[in-house]
């Protein structure tokens, strides 16, 4: 199972670069993972708000996307 380290995605002992689809496709995912924080019943967290905005703001990370500093999901 891929672990992210320092922006890199380490499978066992072997980092793997993203390239610009795959790194756009995971900050998706991740994205979808918090979107039930943005349902009206819900009041989103400033930590989980600023989140999502650096997630969206990881393509114009500058060297994006062979290099990339992937926020920290805050905790629940």
């Amino acid at each position: 199972f891929p672990v992210l380290v320092d922006g890199v995605w380490v499978h066992g002992y072997v980092s793997v670069a993203l390239d610009e689809a795959e790194a756009r496709s995971l900050r998706n995912e991740l994205l979808t993972e918090t979107d039930w924080a943005g349902n009206s019943d819900v009041v989103m967290s400033d930590e989980l708000a600023a989140y999502r905005s650096a997630l969206r703001d990881v393509p114009a990370q500058a060297g994006f996307p062979e290099t990339i500093t992937w926020p920290k999901e805050p905790s629940t």
